[in-house]
């Protein structure tokens, strides 16, 4: 991993030391846009993949299953189990080619190279009163230094047996690829005109290439143009339409060519009926067999359901129909999240001198300031992230980032804070991170040319600080280290004892049982992420002396920078109603966020012994909150607004009741007591407004809006946001006393039960679990598979907040 770090210079790695358990993660399903593939984390390294088409017409060829594309009519794929550390199981649902595909993977510890592996891909039919004809191929390129070989003797018929493959990197060293069928395969023999291919029925079809440097991404397409080539010089032998063509896995076979200096290599098979095949990399002289993965996907499976049932369990005291569904969703969702986390590395797209005429500044003219202006490409850089949909977004998000590292952190605490940290080496010298992190060809390959440059005045929900917070809350319920040691009190009150639960030593768990080091990845993080605070309070600025507005502070007022006419995408809720767009303008969500941020802050600087630091955080923190209620609070609406100016250039209310309007109460900022929860909790759940079946809505029902345009932010129910109405009932306004306390009880399980019954029934009912859920009939909408902030609906289950 010496090179992954050596280009992650600014944050020092506390998990590079020596005795750690990161080498076990540096493996992984790390090609989330794939159905299945696999690469270490490491820039330009091996990149493996699978691809596969059904045989039953010359049509299939054009349906080559290898990207996760909505448009390829599966009912479903998901990772089942998954363990980070491990490996898991995944299940796909290909009806249309009748398969049903199960892809297992095993880790195998040892070496200084990140160990081993072995991969088992099975098939069986969905149908079996129909055929089932699948040619699977499986591939294997190399980025980077290094050199990758054939070992088994070539023939231009195929090849019986086993196939494998030799290779060197600097970060892999020696390893060896091997390529096995299992023992009842049958192999598609029979056909028109079976007789004159005789010699290549029943065999392994291969192809190596050159493919230029950092194209192993486009495998698809350099492996598929010599099979059509092949087949197009085969097909036209047969010119007599009334004698037929040869069966379609007789034509669509690799051509058995090998080039010299190859460094994509791929194994095509032609299977009939259930079947199975595995794929061992063994790191250095580790040998691995088929039972091994017999025994360690068995054991695996058996180790992962325990550890799931310890981490996220079904509450006895849950009402449902049918528990061992609900307890297989929640598991599905929970593994298809990690199993979703991927290394990406590459260049992005930046324009430094874009701005609207509302964000432009007297003083910030990109062209006196010898900025250049338009899109330009910027150096390197690696990120490992989760991602929010296999299919529609895979790359990282920062809006969404935060909600992964929620879930991920309750079941592996030590990789949600590397893929923190990933996330913490993005921040450049001015604090700044882009909201989409769309890094190299590939990545840009899956987004529109309109969303893929970034500006650096614009900013996301700060949600990473969901994420240190959540840390800190589980650092407070471990024994910690003395006074002493830290120089402050370590949890700001009462440590709670190591329960008999955590107090066993366990992977994913070394920064919770080690306070030191604890200590060391909280201060390593410290001064990257207060740069990136003051960022925020530097270019994320609103006015307050103007318009004539009052508010206690005179500093901490905050608008959106890079909204249009119609969207707010730096906010994260695109085309949730705003006023006209305005220099003067405030935000109440973006003001919300930076309380909460100043509250982070606050924690972290208390655990590294900033304490001036901290003290200044909590000032700061004292009177945003403030200036939410002076600002934002319409005692007409009776609700929480944004601001804006009209044609007078006086202040006025903008008031669209919404999830907007709930921002303050959804981070937790209000005392439990204060006069404006009442009206909160009222329009909460009013089912004229926002308070539907299914989970509350994005905006009230009776808005002239409602499901109007593109209808994203105009109603439908969005997980993450009912997840965090759900936090803060939970932890403050139903268990804490004050006057709301009961009827926050009674919505708290109301909500809870909606949310958990409509997801759990769309997904048994699709397959799929959804971006947004439709705000009149709870139907699933959009992206599929969406288990990004979806999956948050498993910490609802069992109450993880």
């Amino acid at each position: 991993m010496r090179l992954l770090w050596a280009l992650l210079p600014l944050v020092p790695s506390v998990f590079a030391k020596p005795g750690n358990d990161s080498d076990s993660l540096f493996w992984g399903t790390y090609r989330p846009n794939l159905y299945f593939g696999l690469r270490p984390k490491v820039p330009q390294s091996l990149m493996t993949g699978l691809m596969w088409f059904g045989t039953q017409d010359y049509q299939s060829i054009s349906r080559t299953r290898h990207g996760c594309d909505q448009g390829d009519g599966l009912d479903g794929y998901s990772w089942i189990e998954y363990d980070p550390r491990e490996g898991g199981v995944q299940v796909i649902h290909d009806t249309p080619n009748n398969v049903k595909l199960t892809t297992e993977f095993l880790k195998v510890p040892g070496g200084e190279h990140g160990g081993s592996w072995a991969a088992r891909i099975k098939g069986e039919p969905i149908n079996h009163a129909l055929p089932s004809r699948v040619s699977p191929i499986f591939y294997v390129g190399l980025e980077g230094m290094g050199g990758i070989d054939m070992e088994t003797e070539e023939d231009e018929n195929g090849i019986e047996g086993p196939v494998a493959f030799t290779g060197f990197t600097p970060d892999l060293d020696d390893f060896t690829i091997r390529i096995v069928d299992g023992p009842n395969n049958v192999y598609i023999t029979e056909g028109q005109f079976a007789h004159a291919f005789h010699a290549r029925t029943g065999k392994s079809h291969l192809l190596g290439l050159r493919v230029p440097p950092g194209e192993v991404w486009k495998a698809l397409e350099y492996i598929q143009a010599p099979m059509i080539r092949h087949a197009q010089d085969i097909i036209k032998s047969y010119t007599d339409p009334q004698r037929g063509y040869p069966d379609p896995a007789f034509i669509f076979q690799l051509p058995d060519e090998i080039y010299s200096s190859s460094n994509l290599y791929a194994v095509q098979k032609h299977f009939d009926g259930p079947f199975q095949f595995d794929v061992f990399f063994e790191s250095g002289k580790q040998k691995l067999s088929s039972t091994d993965l017999d025994v360690g996907i068995s054991a695996l499976s058996a180790s992962y359901n325990e550890r799931f049932d310890t981490v996220l369990p079904i509450p006895s005291n849950y009402q449902t129909s049918d528990p061992e569904s609900l307890r297989e969703f929640s598991k599905a969702i929970t593994s298809n999240l990690i199993g979703g986390v991927g290394y990406f590395y590459g260049s992005s797209l930046l324009d430094r001198g874009f701005a609207y005429e509302w964000d432009q500044e007297d003083d910030s003219d990109p062209a006196e300031s010898g900025e250049k202006k338009g899109p330009t490409l910027v150096e390197p850089k690696s990120l490992l992230t989760a991602t929010p949909s296999r299919s529609f977004f895979p790359r990282g998000f920062y809006w969404d980032e935060g909600f992964h590292l929620l879930h991920i952190g309750q079941y592996d605490n030590d990789l949600t804070l590397e893929i923190l940290q990933s996330w913490i080496n993005l921040i450049d010298e001015d604090g700044w991170v882009a909201r989409e992190q769309i890094l190299g060809e590939e990545a840009r390959s899956r987004v529109p040319p309109e969303f893929q440059v970034q500006v650096p005045s614009y900013a996301n929900p700060p949600t990473l600080t969901m994420a240190v917070t959540a840390f800190i809350d589980r650092l407070r319920q471990q024994k910690g280290p003395s006074e002493a040691d830290l120089g402050m009190d370590y949890g700001m009150g009462s440590q709670t004892p190591l329960s008999s639960e955590s107090s066993s030593s366990s992977a994913g768990r070394r920064f919770l049982d080690e306070p030191e080091l604890a200590l060391d990845y909280l201060r390593a993080i410290y001064k990257p992420l207060k740069r990136h605070y003051e960022w925020f309070r530097r270019t994320q600025r609103g006015q307050i002396k103007q318009y004539g507005r009052k508010a206690r502070s005179r500093t901490e007022a905050y608008r959106w920078r890079g909204r249009s006419q119609q969207h707010v995408l730096t906010s994260g809720m695109d085309d949730y109603p705003r006023g006209p767009p305005h220099a003067g303008e405030l935000h109440l969500d973006l003001i919300s966020w930076m309380a909460f941020f100043s509250q982070t802050m606050r924690d972290i600087a208390e655990f590294v012994g900033e304490v001036d630091d901290a003290a200044a955080f909590e000032e700061i923190a004292k009177a945003t909150i403030a200036n939410i209620d002076d600002l934002h609070w319409s005692e007409e609406e009776q609700m929480y607004c944004d601001v804006g100016v009209n044609d007078d250039d006086e202040s006025y209310h903008v008031c669209h009741k919404g999830y907007l309007s709930l921002f303050p109460f959804l981070l937790g900022l209000l005392p439990p007591d204060s006069p404006h929860l009442g009206p909160i909790l009222d329009l909460l759940r009013d089912p004229q407004h926002l308070w539907s079946p299914y989970g509350l809505r994005s905006l009230s029902a009776s808005h002239p809006e409602f499901g109007q345009g593109e209808n994203y932010w105009k109603g439908p129910i969005w997980i993450q946001m009912n997840y965090l109405a759900l936090a803060s009932l939970h932890k403050k306004y139903a268990a804490l006393e004050g006057p709301y306390r009961q009827q926050a009880q009674q919505i708290y399980a109301e909500l809870r039960k909606n949310i958990i019954d409509n997801v759990h029934k769309e997904y048994v009912r699709t397959g799929y679990v959804w971006e947004q859920y439709d705000a009149l009939t709870g139907e699933g909408r959009r992206s599929h598979p969406f288990t990004g902030w979806t999956s948050l609906v498993a910490l609802v289950i069992s109450e993880k907040y």
